[in-house]
């Protein structure tokens, strides 16, 4: 019988053991699926973060799209008569709204700003006539389908043959129109700056 107290015994240690195993194994169980939310928790947070922080630069690049113009045509310089050197006086552009654009003010005390540089010459404001090719009423606002006549006095800028150049207009918003050209070996009183 002892032995037989001592089986039933060992037995009953056993069984007890199995109970605290089941036990300690759903505690660690019970664990991991809190750390596991936490974590989850963390990740979720952190991602719609990073989706605020992208929808903002989506709105933020479509504003600065729709505030944009674009070259409609070629791009003439014109000789200036009154000097006796060879060198370009006015160059004229035509402009007109992306499709979907924002209306620009190109009025010539607005806020658009045209720049000129070559390799010598840099002049920040330059000074500039507008006049309408096509206008849909009577302000100075650059809107859908409208294209706008730019015309850009450089004789101050001393361009002569040969000379590689950029004009940049500037909106208040959006991205600046640059226009690079090159202005040909012998200078006629109008050029067509391909």
């Amino acid at each position: 019988m002892n032995s037989q107290n001592k089986s039933n015994t060992l037995h009953k240690l056993l069984r007890d053991e199995k109970g605290i195993t089941a036990l300690e194994t759903a505690i660690i169980l019970i664990a991991f699926v809190v750390v596991a939310a936490v974590f989850a928790f963390t990740i979720l947070s952190a991602g719609s973060f990073s989706t605020e922080q992208s929808k903002e630069a989506v709105y933020s690049g479509l504003e600065q799209v729709q505030g944009t113009m674009e070259l409609r045509g070629s791009v003439i310089a014109y000789e200036d008569p009154l000097t006796t050197t060879t060198e370009v006086k006015d160059i004229v552009f035509t402009v007109g709204n992306v499709a979907g654009g924002e209306p620009i003010d190109l009025s010539t005390d607005g806020p658009v700003v045209i720049e000129y540089r070559d390799a010598n010459t840099r002049l920040d404001d330059v000074s500039y006539t507008l006049s309408w090719a096509y206008r849909t009423d009577s302000d100075d606002l650059l809107e859908e389908r409208e294209t706008a006549v730019i015309s850009v006095t450089v004789s101050s800028a001393d361009l002569v043959t040969n000379t590689n150049f950029v004009i940049e207009v500037k909106p208040p918003s959006g991205a600046p129109l640059y226009i690079e050209r090159t202005t040909p070996a012998f200078l006629d009183p109008i050029m067509d700056l391909h």
